[in-house]
């Protein structure tokens, strides 16, 4: 014996019940639901079967925060070395020997070397995460380059970095994260 489609409701109804369990209706063969021409099939009220979203499509937009976050820690890490560097490096190479800013030493060869560097990692950071917002077709490599060298920030950046080559390392990612 076949399911029946209660004429109320619309749900399917296991043949061993006689009556629906959601309304309880009874099952009366040969009658149509009402507004439905005799012969035609009833309505389903089920909602449509949705494929369930990928890897990629579920992690993109977590993934693109992510590294929109890292960059935006790393501009505030970059906020010390400025107010603890420039007042004592510009002003000093500014105004010379006679100044208030005697005795201290300008803006040294390491301080410019960490400012240089947190830049750069910062504007990669940015990159990425404009990349994969715009689902640009560079940025899945791009972010891997990124990603395997991030490796070396523990803890953050190592995190950040298995995280995102677990969203966008296996082949299947390429194809799904541009569709």
């Amino acid at each position: 014996m076949f399911t029946w489609i209660c004429p109320h409701c619309g749900r399917e109804v296991p043949p061993s019940e006689g009556e629906c369990p959601d309304c309880g209706a009874k099952e009366e063969p040969g009658v149509q639901p009402a507004g439905e021409a005799p012969g035609a099939a009833p309505a389903a009220t089920a909602p449509p079967v949705v494929p369930p979203a990928g890897r990629v499509a579920s992690h993109l937009r977590m993934v693109m925060v992510l590294w929109m976050a890292q960059a935006l820690l790393r501009i505030l890490s970059m906020v010390p070395g400025l107010l603890l560097w420039f007042p004592m490096g510009l002003p000093s190479m500014a105004l010379g020997p006679g100044s208030l800013f005697r005795g201290q030493f300008p803006l040294t060869g390491a301080g410019w070397a960490f400012l240089l560097v947190t830049s750069a990692w910062t504007v990669a950071c940015l990159v990425v995460a404009w990349g994969l917002l715009d689902r640009a077709p560079w940025a899945r490599i791009y972010t891997i380059v990124v990603s395997v060298i991030w490796l070396l920030d523990f803890p953050l950046g190592t995190a950040l970095s298995v995280y995102t080559l677990w969203v966008l390392l296996p082949e299947t990612s390429e194809a799904e994260g541009s569709a």
